[in-house]
């Protein structure tokens, strides 16, 4: 039983306060049901990420160096090596090349996977995606079909994030 001392002491007014225990106790088991029932109820693929570790770039000879980067009228700019191209350039010079490298060794038939160049692309960290998008998929049709990228790790870091 609870007795109330204060200053009016007679007074036979109603206590106008609002009791927010039961509320708190309602939305406290609430919290509990909605931090168990969220993770049920969220499905997800399984999948297992990719974890990137930077290897060093091993260059052969025959490995095709592009830049791609947005020239200031918004155009995409290649370059193949320090030498600006067009993309019918890109294709043209893409499958000479291709060509060549499939008559060094001998043809088709002497080839593996291993003599076949690749193309590494260089892209402007500005450069909008369908200027690097547009240069990959020209190469593809040229017939390379290893095509990289280099990027440039953090420093002190020996994995990258994707």
């Amino acid at each position: 039983m609870a007795m109330s001392v204060g200053p009016g002491g007679g007074d036979d007014k109603p206590l106008s306060d609002i009791n927010t225990t039961p509320l708190v106790d309602v939305m406290l088991v609430l919290l509990i049901i909605f931090l168990i029932a969220v993770p049920v109820v969220v499905q997800t693929v399984d999948l297992q990420l990719p974890k990137v570790a930077f290897e060093p770039t091993t260059t052969k000879p025959e490995n095709v160096s592009l830049s791609v980067t947005q020239a200031s009228d918004g155009k995409c700019a290649v370059f193949w090596g320090m030498a600006p191209v067009s993309s019918s350039e890109l294709l043209d010079r893409a499958v000479a090349k291709l060509e060549a490298d499939i008559k060094k060794v001998g043809g088709v038939e002497n080839m593996t996977p291993e003599d076949l160049p690749e193309v590494h692309i260089r892209g402007d960290i500005n450069t909008p995606y369908r200027c690097i998008g547009g240069t990959i998929y020209t190469m593809q049709r040229a017939g390379f079909p290893k095509v990289g990228f280099i990027s440039e790790p953090e420093p002190g870091s020996t994995t990258q994030r994707l």
